[in-house]
């Protein structure tokens, strides 16, 4: 049985200050740092003692903060990988929410999602951002190990959901999971049917002792 842990980053300062996030390398706030440490304790109460474990992590210092808390107590250390980053927006990185929203072109119903234009200068495509989380999410499940750790944010879980469950990169235009910042979505794939489920998705429960201590 082959179980991936997807930890999306608790609060970052980008949330509180209301800007975009995107490749913007916001830290973890305090409260952030404390969920992190709630998410190390959950992780290690599903993983058996003496399993092996192996822990990815978006290279954004609001991820590595938080798989630097996982890595703790785990005894291992964080394989780094950028492809495993938010999406791009450019030139709207680190400026405030609102400079984004008067310029932001939503995607149309229907027709052309996956390389459709936001207005934004430098910003990532869906398309572009879906293939390189594809490539880092089959690289990770190609090795052998039972019990992996990704490190990741809210936007790019989806495609390592849809990486995952091998739902084609041209089927993803409509894709879209929203999780709680700082949550654990359960990946699955058994032994005999070496069927892929998707066994929990967005678990925010154990931040609740984040928020009481």
């Amino acid at each position: 049985m082959r179980t991936i842990y997807v930890v999306t980053h608790p609060e970052a300062t980008h949330h509180v200050e209301r800007v975009v996030g995107g490749w913007h390398d916001s830290q973890l706030t305090p409260a952030g740092l404390s969920a992190a440490a709630s998410i190390a304790d959950a992780l290690r109460a599903r993983i058996p003692d003496g399993a092996e474990v192996e822990l990815f992590s978006s290279d954004l210092r609001r991820t590595r903060q938080t798989a630097e808390k996982i890595a703790g107590l785990f005894g291992v250390k964080p394989i780094l990988d950028p492809r495993l980053r938010e999406k791009s927006y450019g030139v709207a990185g680190g400026r405030p929410q609102e400079w984004l929203d008067q310029r932001f072109i939503p995607p149309p119903a229907a027709g052309e999602r996956l390389e459709h234009d936001e207005g934004v200068e430098g910003a990532e495509t869906k398309g572009a951002c879906a293939r390189r989380v594809y490539a880092a999410t089959d690289e990770i499940v190609r090795r052998p190990c039972e019990h992996q750790i990704i490190v990741t944010h809210g936007g790019s879980l989806t495609f390592v959901v849809t990486a995952w469950i091998k739902m084609p990169v041209e089927a993803v235009g409509h894709a879209g999971f929203r999780v709680p910042s700082g949550s654990i979505t359960t990946l699955r794939e058994d032994d005999f049917f070496h069927n892929r489920t998707v066994a929990g998705l967005g678990d925010a429960r154990h931040l609740d002792s984040a928020v009481s201590s």
